[in-house]
């Protein structure tokens, strides 16, 4: 839960497109981690199929993010989030 937390926090306070997605995924495994001691607990293999889905969507949304963060970088020439204020192309 804490790293929850934390990751949470990170993503609310820093400004910087690549800390930003770094704080995404340390909530995805925060909440793999939940889920690992759920199923060692329960003694079932739901907790691990979760973890199995939610790694293949943390490794889609890295891929995905990580090519947003290179097109805004190539089109403001900065990462800062707070500066960027319009999306359109």
């Amino acid at each position: 839960m804490a790293l929850f937390a934390i990751g949470a926090a990170g993503f609310f306070i820093r400004n910087n497109a690549v800390v930003l997605l770094l704080c995404i995924e340390i909530m995805l495994n925060a909440v793999n981690l939940i889920f690992a001691s759920f199923a060692r607990f329960l003694y079932g293999t739901e907790g691990q199929i979760f973890i199995f889905i939610i790694m293949m969507i943390a490794a889609a949304e890295a891929a995905v993010g990580l090519g947003i963060i290179i097109a805004l970088y190539r089109s403001h020439k900065t990462l800062d989030m707070s500066l960027i204020k319009d999306l359109k192309g």
